[in-house]
């Protein structure tokens, strides 16, 4: 018999918890205190479930929540973030995840979200429904006794100031930082109360609990903070009393050059750290090129990050901004989904519109999320068959359209 997909029940939280354990490989069943804390901030209808009718059992689960999502030029559109996305290996291949996402996209669509939003466990799975590779992350190590910086480093240049703080006083200064940084960084989401709480030790859950990190606000001379990082070290000594620690950031936000330089330097001038990971970054962050030898930091992590699938083309391509004045007729194939149509887009104006014009070049949902944020190349993707140029020009015209100077970027994992 098929299992029955359906928003679950608060009383069904804790098996549906334990489906999500047993999904991501954690043995452990959930506590009664993280049902109790996880269901304080879930919506019940906004969590599916999928049930196995011969033992009653919750054999996968599927959620989302409301997010905002910047796009170049600033703007924000409503998204629906999904999360939370797992299948028993003892009922994969019969048609769960196809059922739970049709479920969402139609209630994503109904709610009047733009774009639904995930973090890609597994690259294969999510461009069958529509989903594009819209931004990537890298993560550089940096070997502090090559980067060539002062070893007697004692404060920014620039006049500002670093000043070590508590977690209350980060609580208060990121979310306006965070805030001014995503009205200006293409790919970053939003973050809520819970967030910050639960980054700054305010709240916790019993199967994570939180740990210490250290605290460094950058202040301009004027005493304006504009820039935050929050680190951890580990705690390595040879038995010559040699230390060898690695200084590992959990979280950056600088909203000026003058901040990010200042907080990367602080960080390579640690006493007793050799190493610095500088966590998931942009892929053309300028942490590298702001030491004086860029080759002290190696990259260490790459890859896609972000997956955007477009449910409303008109307005998704409407809310944001265009390096060069032009226009495109997409014809956009969508099966059974909502974003199937032909659209005009005018670069210049910013207008995109349904019409019966001739198709400049045709594209699948997933070629339009990856080019959504401007981090792919609409050539790039013509090349490998996922584009089709009608019209001769069209591939070059849409990458300088929809390219952006600098690429996209989300620090968060959700």
């Amino acid at each position: 018999m098929s299992a029955d997909v359906r928003p679950i029940a608060e009383s069904e939280f804790p098996e549906w918890l334990r489906a999500v354990n047993t999904g991501f490989l954690r043995p452990d069943p959930p506590t009664d205190s993280e049902v109790a804390q996880r269901a304080k901030h879930t919506d019940f209808a906004r969590t599916l479930g999928a049930f196995d009718p011969s033992t009653g059992r919750c054999v996968a689960t599927f959620r989302s929540f409301a997010q905002e999502l910047t796009v170049p030029g600033g703007a924000s559109v409503p998204a629906s973030a999904v999360t939370n996305v797992t299948v028993l290996p003892t009922h994969r291949r019969r048609g769960l995840l196809t059922r739970m996402m049709a479920t969402e996209l139609a209630a994503a669509r109904e709610r009047g979200d733009v774009v639904s939003t995930l973090i890609a466990a597994e690259y294969p799975i999510y461009g069958r429904y529509g989903y594009g590779p819209a931004a990537s992350i890298a993560e550089w190590e940096i070997d502090v006794s090559r980067t060539g910086l002062d070893p007697r480093w004692s404060g920014p240049a620039d006049g500002g100031r670093i000043e070590l703080v508590d977690a209350a006083a980060a609580r208060a200064v990121g979310p306006g930082l965070h805030d001014r940084l995503r009205a200006e960084s293409p790919g970053t989401v939003t973050r809520n109360a819970r967030w910050w709480g639960l980054a700054t030790g305010l709240e916790e859950i019993s199967s994570r609990p939180y740990q210490e990190r250290f605290h460094a606000v950058y202040r301009t001379a004027e005493g304006e903070p504009t820039g935050l990082a929050v680190y951890g070290t580990d705690a390595h000594w040879t038995e010559a009393k040699v230390p060898l620690n690695t200084l590992q950031v959990k979280d950056l936000i600088a909203v000026t050059p003058e901040a990010q330089r200042a907080l990367w330097h602080f960080l390579c001038s640690i006493d007793w750290v050799l190493k610095v990971r500088t966590g998931y970054r942009a892929p053309d962050d300028l942490v590298a090129q702001l030491l004086p030898d860029p080759r002290s930091a190696r990259i260490v992590t790459a890859s896609d990050f972000l997956w955007v699938r477009v449910l409303d083309v008109v307005r998704a391509l409407g809310a944001r901004t265009y390096a060069v004045p032009g226009v495109l007729v997409l014809e956009v194939t969508d099966p059974g989904g909502p974003a199937a149509g032909r659209y005009r887009l005018d670069a210049g104006t910013g207008e995109c519109t349904l019409t019966r014009e001739p198709a400049d070049l045709r594209l699948d949902a997933s070629a339009l999320g990856a080019l959504y944020l401007g981090d792919e190349s609409a050539q790039r993707l013509g090349a490998l068959g996922r584009i089709a140029q009608e019209r001769p020009g069209a591939l070059a015209l849409a990458d300088a359209v929809f390219r952006t100077a600098r690429r996209p970027w989300c620090p968060d994992i959700f």
